[in-house]
Order: C-alpha cells, then structure tokens, then sequence
C-alpha cells in the first residue's frame, strides 16, 4: 500500500528539506510522483522515502550527484553495488591519505627536520629510456604508477638493473602542471624499442638527499633541500631528478621507500668551515 503526501510531509519522513528536494526534482534525480496542475504544489508517494534516504545517505558519504544518479538509475542490482564499491573504495583511499596528512602535521609539529644531508654529486651523461607527458599534479601519482609500471616491465625484460627516476619541469611546480619525464638508464649502445623512447640526459652537478617514507612529508625535504641550495649553492637551471632507489614499483611499503632528489647546481662549492 502507498499514500501520497506533500512535500513538507514527504520532507519529514526523509529528512531532506524542501529546498534540497526542489533541487533533485529539478535536476531530475528525485522527482514528485505528481504535480498538481493548478497549484503546482509537488506531491510525493510513500513508496520514494527508500530512495530518498539512499540519496540522503550517498550525499553523507560526500558522493557526487552525478555517482549518486548512477546508483539510483541502476538498471539492476549488480550494477548498483558496483557503483556503491567504487565509491567506498575511493573514500577508503581518501581516508588513509586523510590519516597520512594528520601525521605529517602531527610530526610537523614536534619533530623538525634534523637527520638532513645533502651530498654533492657530478652526474655524466646517459642514455635512458624514457615516457614523457604533460602531468597536471593532481594526476601524478596515477601518472607514475602508469609510467614506472612499464619501465619496470621493460627493466625485467631487458635484465636492466639500473634505478628509474623522473625529471620534473619548473612548470611542474610552479603551474601545477607541466612536463614529467620518466626514465630508466640503458647502455649507451641500446636499441630503441617499442612503446618507449630513447633520450640522452646531460651531465649535470647536483646537490642530492634522501627522502626516506612514503611521500606525504616529500615537501618538507624539498623545501629543506632547496633552502640549501639556495643558501650555498649557485642554482643551475634544468629540471629536478628524481631518483626511486626504493618506490612502489618494487613492492614495497611507504615506509620503506627511499627517494633521491637531485636539485641541479652550477658546480660543487667549497663551505667555510
């Protein structure tokens, strides 16, 4: 049996106020069973509060209308909880990156930077193969699991021992997007092959640290390794190499990862004292 009520009404038995039903009627996610003609007052049948609630509850999980319009038009029940899964799999993420943020404050605020080296270093030139992009921020973790993925592939195919690295265009940093290059160092005398390219990186000197841990902390090493730079060094213009000794390429967890960064500098210099 079904009862049809007004909005008010149908507002309390959801939970949703008349507003926000306004806006789903209006963008087509949960209309009224029926308008009247002359009063235009909205009326809605019993039988919506279920799928009023699920929206109310979708919306809680901060899912997008649009998601929410996918599991709510489902053609059937599978493709319903295949939605709902992709979703609760995303918030998963976003709550372990949640609880990596709160440390890092945390640590920020009780543990400054003090284990910090830096290493100067005079790098030749090499031959590499390589992927390149244009790589908005927001994607670069997508990007480099993509990226590093293959190269590894081709490592293990090719019996390449060499360590993978990226370089970072200044663009990157200072637009949110710009050119990243994945690299894996080859002989001088390897072929090209299928799917990658083949570039020769310069030599350059480079003031070099290790970032040790997963990356939620890798700006406070950036930061700490460009301050150096900026204070001893004479800056060498050029991207950023990052170099993965240990990265989640080789199965590791965060907390064993080991990353080189190698800030370009005109030549090594000679501190006082």
């Amino acid at each position: 049996m079904t009862a049809s009520v007004t909005i008010g009404e149908f507002s309390r038995l959801t939970h949703l106020s008349v507003k926000t039903l306004h806006h789903y009627h209006e963008i087509g996610l949960l209309a009224p069973a029926r308008i009247d003609p002359s009063s235009g007052y909205r009326r809605y049948e019993t039988t919506q509060v279920p799928t009023a609630q699920l929206i109310r509850r979708l919306r809680d999980l901060q899912m997008p209308l649009a998601q929410v319009r996918s599991v709510v038009e489902a053609p059937d029940v599978a493709s319903r909880d295949q939605a709902l899964r992709q979703h609760l799999d995303q918030m998963e993420q976003e709550l372990v990156r949640t609880r990596e943020v709160v440390a890092s404050l945390r640590s920020m605020l009780t543990l400054p930077i003090s284990d910090f080296t830096v290493e100067y270093r005079f790098v030749p030139a090499f031959r590499a193969y390589s992927l390149s992009d244009r790589v908005e921020r927001t994607r670069i973790d997508e990007w480099c699991e993509t990226t590093f993925g293959l190269l590894g592939e081709i490592a293990g195919t090719h019996g390449i021992t060499a360590t993978a690295g990226a370089t970072y265009s200044d663009e990157f940093f200072t637009e949110d997007v710009g050119e990243v290059v994945g690299f894996l160092p080859v002989a001088p005398d390897s072929p090209a092959i299928e799917r990658v390219g083949l570039i020769d990186l310069p030599a350059s000197f480079f003031a070099v640290t290790v970032h040790e841990g997963p990356f939620t902390d890798f700006d406070r090493t950036y930061g700490a390794l460009g301050s150096h730079v900026a204070e001893y060094c004479e800056i060498a213009p050029g991207p950023i190499r990052e170099l993965y000794v240990v990265g989640p390429g080789d199965n590791a967890r965060p907390d064993d990862f080991r990353t080189e960064i190698c800030w370009p500098i005109q030549r090594i210099p000679t501190l006082k004292g």
